[in-house]
């Protein structure tokens, strides 16, 4: 969905009555599992910045030099005997 992390509702849990701190960091855990929290920020973490039209231009330049330099090498090389 389209929600940033600012959108979300914030997640909360309190401690119930006799309950462990054990406890309460695996409901909260699991409370944040659910939310999908972790798998906003890890995509937006992650993601790569689209090339612009000229590191495109440069990359592909790039790739045909060395395929033209790999042919001129093979056709260097020693026949196999």
């Amino acid at each position: 969905m389209g929600f940033g992390i600012s959108q979300l509702m914030p997640l909360e849990v309190q401690k119930k009555e006799r309950e462990s701190s054990q406890n309460l960091v695996h409901r909260f855990t699991k409370v944040v599992r659910q939310s999908g929290i972790l798998l906003q920020v890890r995509s937006k973490q992650f993601r790569k910045k689209a090339k612009s039209v000229l590191a495109k231009k440069k990359s592909a330049l790039r790739k045909v030099e060395l395929r033209a330099k790999k042919r001129i090498a093979e056709k260097l090389e020693k026949p196999k005997a």
